[in-house]
């Protein structure tokens, strides 16, 4: 690949560069980002639609305040592109060769231009007001900081979020230099959700002047610019409010994907229709821009979790029109998922997408099933995370049937930001809480069906199938097509009794064998049965002992839930069995697999203390953009490493 042709961006390696452009130039500068932004999107791919409505609003951001002196923090961060390329990192958007060298999100490894690693939303303005803190406590003391003004960022549906408004609520409280950039582009993921958008729009519509002013209810002083992509525009709103005394609120009008041209196809990869005005402004905003795959991937299979979500959907939507209760819930990111535009708007009333508010959602949700309905909460793993106090107390606590969809588990090569590795040990460990891995597209479905059916049960959590198990089923030709099976809104007939008792606490042995037996959970259970497969070709690379490895015919073992051991089974496993492996794609520590060395450890029964256990998963740590094969090679999750371990633990 040839560099991308670029002029002015080569001459920009600080925000010093910025300040020294003449105020004629600062537009031309806008354009060729604009434009570099489209390019680096087609080739490379990424969160593309934000970037391009904040072209203006970051070159003003630099364009006036001294970073890193003066702090800027960007919500979720996902947008700060553009700051990166202000702030001597341009070529890892010009430079094929250098696409990847930084994340997608702020980092201070990077730049001391980037002040935290950010990749969830919601939290600039509760950081921001910590710097501003320990600021006017330092000029206090001592009478000087080094930190200058604090900005945060926040917009593209972020402030939606419940700790934003906890943010101003302090913000207001606590007072001196804090300057919030309340980025309004009419958008979150998808469209926005929830009332305080009416007031927004209330407040672009009289030009800042409305009397319901939510800001101000917060006690906050409040500036509207209507024009968030003029940079002019920018550079004058935000110069009169430098150095302020007293936090502010900026709120300022911009068009996410600014720069698209739906007509030539830039940008809309096919996924989802975009929210058209018919105005050319706004052609390019659109709930696909948000995420835009490369070129080069535009006809690439569809992945797992967009995949199993839209089985998952196709079943429960079979459903709806017999089951007022049934309820589909997505805080925000619905498209990753598989729960497709077109779903949304056949689903009607089953649907509700309640904006990045995944607290909020996980509470809803118990209330919901409190009152007799079956919820669906579909999530990221990694988005999960931020509903633990709710998945301990209003949910599990209060016995509520609620289904959790818990999609992008697992080991992956994404940022660290969002690593999936830690659903296994979070969800596990809280009592009351059945957590369910599928090693199959109809498996998963049976498990929807017995969770969101009439069984007297609490919360049940699904991991949802990963591209292992994709991969595993495209090996089979797909024999048993799972979106065939839930298509046509046809009711799908589950193979278990969804009306009993739980039917997926025991183990499935897959195939006989002594000696050695291999338990692999959910995804992992494809990487089971390699290795069992490549025990019984024995080997001539030699045991321990240096004699030739002998062909094993071991047991395989499909291990579909993690919330609860098997064991009857494992007991069964003592007699014969000398050494039990157990493979998870998730961290070790606290994990699945360490409670069944436990359980062997501390058995009454001496055979079952004679059973020789090897756990294979994750380190405990965050790993950033390391490709998966690689991960797994660090880890020891190959079938040639896995077989090396047992046949040096063979006596």
């Amino acid at each position: 690949m040839d560099k991308m042709t670029v002029g002015m961006l080569n001459s920009i390696h600080s925000p010093a560069d910025v300040h020294a452009l003449s105020s004629s130039q600062l537009a031309d500068l806008c354009a060729e980002i604009r434009g570099t932004l489209l390019e680096y999107g087609r080739r490379h791919g990424g969160h593309i639609g934000s970037n391009l409505g904040v072209v203006e609003l970051t070159v003003a951001l630099h364009r006036v305040f001294d970073s890193p002196r003066d702090r800027l923090v960007f919500d979720v961060s996902h947008q700060s592109y553009v700051h990166k390329m202000l702030t001597g990192r341009a070529t890892a958007y010009t430079d094929p060769k250098q696409f990847g060298s930084v994340t997608g999100f702020t980092n201070p490894l990077e730049s001391e231009h980037d002040s935290f690693v950010l990749g969830h939303t919601g939290t600039s303005i509760s950081l921001a007001c910590g710097l501003a803190k320990t600021r006017d406590m330092q000029v206090s003391a001592s009478g000087s900081s080094a930190i200058g003004n604090v900005i945060a960022v926040i917009g593209d549906g972020a402030l939606s979020s419940a700790i934003a408004f906890e943010g101003l609520n302090n913000a207001a409280e606590q007072g001196g230099n804090l300057i919030i950039i309340v980025n309004d582009n009419e958008m979150s993921i998808a469209e926005d959700f929830g009332g305080m958008y009416g007031s927004l729009a209330a407040l672009r519509k009289s030009d800042g002047t409305a009397a319901l002013n939510l800001f101000k209810a917060f006690g906050l002083d409040y500036r509207y610019v209507e024009r968030g992509n003029d940079v002019h525009a920018l550079v004058e709103a935000l110069r009169a409010v430098k150095d302020i005394d007293h936090p502010i609120v900026v709120h300022v009008h911009t068009t996410k994907g600014l720069g698209f041209d739906e007509a030539a196809g830039d940008g809309n990869n096919g996924s989802d229709g975009c929210n058209q005005t018919g105005t050319e402004p706004h052609a390019g905003q659109c709930e696909a821009n948000h995420w835009q795959n490369p070129d080069s991937a535009l006809n690439a299979a569809l992945d797992a979790r967009k995949y199993y979500g839209a089985m998952a959907m196709n079943s429960l939507e079979s459903r709806f029109a017999n089951e007022p209760g049934l309820v589909v819930i997505s805080p925000a990111t619905p498209g990753s998922n598989g729960i497709t535009r077109d779903f949304r708007e056949r689903a009607g009333a089953h649907y509700i997408d309640t904006g990045i508010t995944e607290e909020h959602a996980a509470a809803f949700a118990a209330g919901i099933a409190k009152a007799g309905g079956r919820p669906v909460l579909a999530t990221s793993a990694t988005f999960f995370q931020r509903t633990f106090d709710q998945l301990q107390q209003e949910l599990s606590l209060n016995h509520v049937p609620v289904t959790l969809l818990i999609f992008g588990a697992g080991l992956s090569g994404t940022d660290n930001t969002h690593s999936g590795a830690f659903d296994i040990t979070m969800f596990a460990n809280i009592p009351d809480l059945t957590c369910l891995a599928p090693t199959s597209g109809e498996q998963m479905l049976d498990m929807l069906a017995w969770a969101t059916g009439p069984s007297e049960h609490g919360v049940v959590a699904i991991r949802m199938p990963g591209e292992q198990i994709l991969e595993l089923e495209r090996a089979a030709d797909m024999a048993f097509d799972p979106i065939a099976r839930a298509a046509g809104h046809e009711p799908v007939i589950p193979a278990v009794d969804n009306a009993g008792d739980c039917p997926f606490n025991r183990y499935q042995i897959l195939q006989a064998g002594r000696d050695i037996a291999v338990l692999g959970l959910g995804n992992t259970v494809a990487l089971a049965s390699q290795v069992v497969d490549r025990l019984s070709e024995g080997g001539a690379d030699g045991d321990s002992n240096g004699l030739p490895a002998l062909p094993v015919t071991a047991t395989l073992i499909a291990v579909p839930q993690y919330s609860s051991l098997d064991e009857e089974l494992l007991s069964m496993l003592a007699d014969g069995h000398r050494i039990v492996v157990t493979l998870e794609d998730g961290q070790l520590e606290g994990g699945w697999g360490e409670k069944i060395t436990a359980f062997y450890a501390n058995s009454t029964d001496s055979r079952a203390n004679a059973v020789h256990v090897l756990n294979f998963g994750a380190v405990k740590e965050f790993t950033d953009r390391v490709p998966l094969a690689d991960l797994n090679r660090r880890y020891g999750l190959t079938s040639e490493c896995i077989v090396n371990r047992i046949r040096q633990a063979r006596p």
